[in-house]
């Protein structure tokens, strides 16, 4: 089979690769399509990110979703022919926060696609792919297989809405539009947001914002002044999603959020600096979010229902042989969103 490697930054692969056969509890599937993630695109940019590199050639991905080819001795509520998502997520379940429940802080986790670990632990950018059952999530009558490869990134954003708590008739701010604000906008949305403001530097990626259920769209580079009416009375806002790990973004939410306001940081962009004086004055909550665990058959469910449309976002679906000029694609913010690979 062929799957996609990472060798070091600038240097992607396609290669071929042994089949594996699935074992009891396991299950084969030939891989249709995959997102490529972020994370994705630094292996591919830089090698890495922060103090984790790639030492050694690793398989990326982990935003996919296919077609059940094979059964390992024990499955019986998978079928073959049936179309699934597919986690990534591979916590131990037993290790002590697997036992607290919050298996995405497992301390044994196997992410698909990550350097975190040496050996690294390979990802899901491969033709066929040998994974857990409990793993695969059938994808209902209807959903294409592009949707159905959505489901990670919107796990990824229903889990900061978990963080956030209830958004019932609360005003949200998210800053920084990509791929994962533009999803955390459709978590927010279905998750009963009264009021949503979106902001960026791409009029391109805020006219999807919009798509994806904004109320209002702010291109900060250009129209900055429209967000002073919102620090009046020491801030408008309930709750901020950070998605850029931009500095700038996360100094001028905090500006306009509400005493007791929470902050979600989901974007990723090393060290910054915070003014504490604010944090302190204004009560301000701040809350990490780190992948999902239970999230993902939620977002799986919503994508089945109809609760959410995440199509607009899809940019291009380029052909295995094609992925590296697939992540060049992916790598240009003011053309595309979200680009797929066809398996």
């Amino acid at each position: 089979m062929k799957a996609v490697v990472i060798h070091k930054a600038m240097d992607l692969r396609v290669e071929t690769r042994d089949v594996e056969t699935p074992s009891g509890g396991q299950v084969a599937i030939a891989i249709k399509r995959g997102g490529i993630c972020g994370s994705d695109l630094h292996y591919y940019k830089h090698g890495g990110f922060g103090a984790i590199r790639v030492l050694h050639p690793m398989v990326l991905g982990h935003e996919v979703a296919g077609e059940i080819t094979g059964l390992g001795v024990g499955v019986d509520t998978l079928k073959i022919g049936q179309h699934v998502a597919v986690s990534p997520s591979r916590p131990c379940g037993v290790c002590t926060y697997c036992q607290l429940g919050q298996q995405n802080h497992c301390l044994e986790m196997r992410f698909y696609g990550s350097a975190m670990r040496n050996p690294h632990i390979h990802g899901a950018f491969q033709q066929v792919l040998v994974a857990d059952a409990t793993q695969c999530h059938v994808v209902g009558d209807g959903v294409s297989i592009e949707e159905a490869a959505f489901a990670e990134p919107f796990a990824v954003t229903l889990h900061a809405i978990v963080r956030a708590g209830s958004l019932a008739n609360k005003r949200v701010l998210v800053t920084g539009c990509g791929p994962i604000g533009a999803l955390a906008i459709a978590a927010a949305r279905v998750h009963g947001a009264r009021d949503i403001v979106a902001t960026d530097v791409s009029d391109f990626t805020l006219g999807l914002a919009r798509k994806m259920g904004a109320d209002h769209t702010i291109n900060v580079a250009t129209q900055a002044e429209r967000l002073a009416p919102f620090k009046a009375n020491k801030g408008f806002f309930d709750v901020m999603i950070e998605a850029s790990g931009n500095e700038s973004a996360l100094h001028t939410g905090l500006e306009i959020l509400r005493p007791r306001g929470i902050l979600i940081q989901l974007g990723l962009g090393g060290d910054v600096s915070i003014p504490q004086n604010m944090i302190v004055s204004k009560e301000i909550e701040i809350r990490g979010s780190f992948r999902f665990h239970d999230e993902f058959g939620l977002a799986v469910d919503l994508i089945n229902k109809r609760r959410v449309d995440l199509k607009p976002l899809l940019t291009e679906v380029v052909p295995l042989e094609e992925a590296v000029r697939g992540f060049d694609l992916a790598l240009d913010r003011s053309r595309a969103m979200k680009v797929q690979i066809a398996f």
